[in-house]
């Protein structure tokens, strides 16, 4: 092979190259940043529209790349504290905020995202209803960016409710809630559908009454030690009124046994007229169903967990959850742009209209179509206070102490004093 032969076939070489490279080089340009985000959802649908979402995104973006991750709920929570630990960490990621994500910042592993909030008098967060800045901001520092929000109440079967000669409008109180519980049990008819299995159900009773009684007073002077933290009498008063209701044996037999998704099954096939549940159990009772139908929607009632006879608790305090995106320590800005995107009133509004959310941002529920989901809305739009899920808010450890006395005393197992003192003690013990 000649020497100028060689040479005219490096040249040809070099450039099949660059041709070859030259459309992933631009490919490269194109998406010089990627953001990724984390996620537990598990509906195809929502994770289309999210997709969707997130395309337009990027359109509007040729420089940034949106990498959606969905895992299931246990796989979720299994492997993010090894990647937060990692040069891996995703930029934006599902939380529940509370003691975790609190635990999370102080590792190190989370933004504390309070000075870009407040940025410019406070624009970014003034975008979003003050219950869910409320709830992802801990120890006075914004942890989150709120997503969206979730409140505890009770859904009813009206049917069940009349034959008993029960109005549902007239419970108000505690007292009326308990006299309901009477009047149904004397027609026969199971009055709650109980959750024992899982225990954590059972808690929302407890959380509700002690909110009623103490206020969010209660529960801030709990978490700074005062008046004896949680064996605080509001404490107590809660435990000894879940005790009285225990009394009543108002759920099904074997509550104790019985999981959540059979606690819907049950309500949904009419074997027990109430549930304690989250907004969206219109249709998760309709699913869990056996006719895969339920209570239909002109026989499904809800309404507001009842006040306490001289509780300090404001009347409009809620109680629920609020879900949000946690930006890891090495997000890019071009993560807080997205997410501040992503959980804008148009995108929002865009999840609501699909049903998958009652928003956390201002303006996004007028895409609320459900009139059950617009009245939790509502709800939540008046609160005073939103008192985060105890499980959550007082973290894992303590959250485990709270949901297994909440079933000891509803069961006549444990002494309202004996429940308040071991939730203090653990409190005390992960401080």
């Amino acid at each position: 092979m000649s020497q100028a032969f060689r040479a005219r076939l490096a040249r040809g070489a070099a450039v099949c190259c660059f041709l070859l490279a030259a459309p992933f080089a631009a490919a490269t340009a194109q998406a010089e940043t990627t953001v990724r985000l984390m996620h537990v959802e598990a509906n195809p649908n929502y994770v289309d529209i999210w997709r969707k979402l997130a395309d337009a995104y990027e359109k509007s973006h040729p420089d940034v790349k949106i990498d959606l991750e969905f895992l299931e709920n246990e796989a979720f929570k299994a492997k993010l504290p090894t990647l937060l630990q990692s040069s891996d960490a995703p930029d934006l990621f599902y939380s529940w905020t509370g003691g975790v994500l609190k635990a999370q910042y102080k590792a190190g592993a989370v933004q504390d995202l309070t000075e870009k909030m407040q940025a410019n008098d406070g624009a970014w967060e003034k975008t979003y209803i003050p219950a869910a800045m409320r709830g992802v901001t801990i120890d006075g520092r914004v942890l989150c960016v709120p997503l969206k929000m979730s409140l505890i109440g009770f859904f009813y079967d009206k049917p069940m409710f009349e034959k008993a000669g029960v109005d549902a409008t007239k419970i108000k109180t505690w007292a009326d809630f308990l006299d309901a519980v009477k009047k149904l049990k004397a027609a026969g008819i199971t009055p709650i559908a109980g959750g024992g299995g899982d225990k954590w159900p059972l808690h929302f009773y407890w959380s509700y009454l002690a909110l009623r009684l103490g206020g969010e007073q209660a529960f801030a002077d709990a978490k700074a030690g005062k008046d004896g933290g949680f064996t605080a009498k509001p404490f107590v008063e809660a435990f000894q009124k879940l005790a009285e209701l225990g009394k009543l044996e108002p759920f099904q037999p074997g509550y104790l046994g019985t999981r959540w998704q059979d606690t819907l099954a049950l309500f949904g096939d009419k074997r027990a007229a109430m549930l304690l549940t989250f907004d969206d159990s219109a249709n998760r009772q309709a699913a869990a169903a056996a006719d895969g139908k339920g209570i239909s929607r002109e026989d499904l009632g809800t309404f507001a967990f009842p006040v306490v006879e001289g509780g300090a608790g404001d009347p409009s305090d809620t109680f629920g959850g609020v879900n949000c995106w946690a930006v890891s320590r090495g997000a890019s800005p071009q993560a807080i742009d997205f997410v501040k995107y992503f959980t804008s009133a148009d995108a929002e509004k865009t999840m609501a209209e699909a049903g998958m959310l009652i928003p956390a941002a201002k303006g996004a529920e007028s895409g609320l179509k459900d009139p059950i989901e617009q009245n939790f809305s509502k709800a939540l739009s008046k609160s005073h206070f939103h008192q985060l899920f105890l499980d959550q808010d007082l973290g894992p450890s303590v959250g485990r102490v709270v949901n297994d006395v909440t079933v000891e005393v509803v069961s006549g197992e444990m002494k309202p004093e004996e429940a308040a003192q071991q939730i203090q003690d653990a409190f005390e013990l992960d401080q």
